[in-house]
């Protein structure tokens, strides 16, 4: 066994120690509601997100209720998410063809799923992986950044990062791996500040022994 491997082997363990029961953050009860509300985190927090999905699906229940409106009427209820009127054209479009093709029904199929509008490879990730359990990781702006930092990858760009994760993670582990590494960079390992001094991983962390 090789230093790097060696060194990704006690990473993942000391995440999996850590945060062994960290899931995902947007409130969610199906499917659907988990595809609408990823699609609305792109560029909006989790914990916003979730103040707005129960108002939303209070008064819009089903995937036939979205698809009938205007986007125009989802404006104000989503407005707080940023980005708004591309997010209430695309949430409206995507569940009318949620309905056209796929009996209302959301595909569990990562590359399917990315043919719904408003829908990027790393929301595919998020929904198959939490919804339907499937094998995968959506690297986000934490998954990047922590990874990259660690040594999991060394990539500059998101698909390349996810392509040396799925290598150098266990396929089983890809999911959990993906919610260790979001809780990590929200609780220590911050883009700006990183808690370097305190963090369990420093011993083995490329990042904090070039600083030395």
């Amino acid at each position: 066994m090789n230093d790097k491997v060696g060194n990704t082997d006690k990473i993942l363990t000391l995440l999996e120690e850590r945060y062994s029961g960290a899931g995902p953050e947007l409130d969610h009860e199906n499917p659907f509601q988990l595809l609408i509300a990823t699609i609305l985190s792109a560029q909006c927090t989790d914990r916003q997100v979730n103040r707005v999905t129960p108002i939303l699906f209070k008064k819009y229940p089903k995937v036939e209720d979205v698809a009938a409106l205007d986007p125009q009427e989802l404006e104000p209820i989503i407005k707080s998410c940023g980005f708004y009127k591309t997010k209430s054209r695309n949430i409206v479009a995507t569940c009318r063809l949620l309905i056209e093709k796929y009996d209302g029904k959301v595909p569990r199929d990562i590359e399917t799923l990315q043919t719904l509008p408003g829908v990027g490879r790393k929301t595919a990730n998020v929904v198959a992986s939490n919804a339907f359990g499937v094998d995968a990781i959506a690297v986000d702006t934490h998954v990047f950044r922590v990874s990259n930092r660690l040594g999991l990858a060394d990539a500059k760009d998101v698909l390349e990062t996810e392509k040396q994760l799925m290598e150098n993670i266990p396929k089983n582990k890809w999911t959990a791996a993906h919610h260790w590494l979001i809780h990590h960079g929200r609780q220590i390992c911050n883009a700006r500040n990183p808690k370097c001094d305190i963090c369990f991983l420093n011993p083995y962390c490329p990042y904090y022994n070039n600083k030395l």
